[in-house]
């Protein structure tokens, strides 16, 4: 499952199992989870509305987050790297990850499409680990 801004996967384990395969994959990788975001408790406490199980980690990856912000001081606006580990309205455990090479579009330096296809790479991995 893909779309302009991201790539991902059904999952065979359930939702608490799909977000510790997530974090250990993306450790493996290089990639430490600076926040998450628990969409459907939030939207819980702050709306009253119920939802499917749906977390977004922000990845980070210091090696490379070091090297785009050299290139591009202001690129600080589209990181983290974010996954999504979400349960759909049928059940099933999706993971879907950010396209670091669209987002990073926005940004006209080739140093930076560079770091992008890098982090593309290593976050196919991730995907493929899960």
């Amino acid at each position: 499952m893909t779309s302009k801004y991201s790539f991902g996967k059904e999952v065979p384990y359930g939702f608490d199992e799909a977000v510790s395969r997530a974090t250990e994959a993306l450790a493996k990788e290089g990639f430490g989870v600076l926040t998450e975001i628990d969409v459907a408790a939030t939207l819980k406490k702050k709306l009253g509305k119920e939802m499917p199980p749906y977390r977004i980690l922000g990845a980070c990856n210091p090696q490379f987050a070091h090297r785009a912000i050299e290139a591009e001081p202001q690129i600080g606006a589209l990181l983290p790297c974010n996954v999504v580990v979400r349960v759909d309205a049928a059940g099933r455990t999706l993971v879907e990850i950010m396209d670091p090479g669209a987002v990073l579009q926005l940004v006209d330096r080739p140093e930076i499409a560079e770091i992008a296809a890098e982090v593309r790479t290593r976050l196919e991995r991730v995907l493929g680990a899960i």
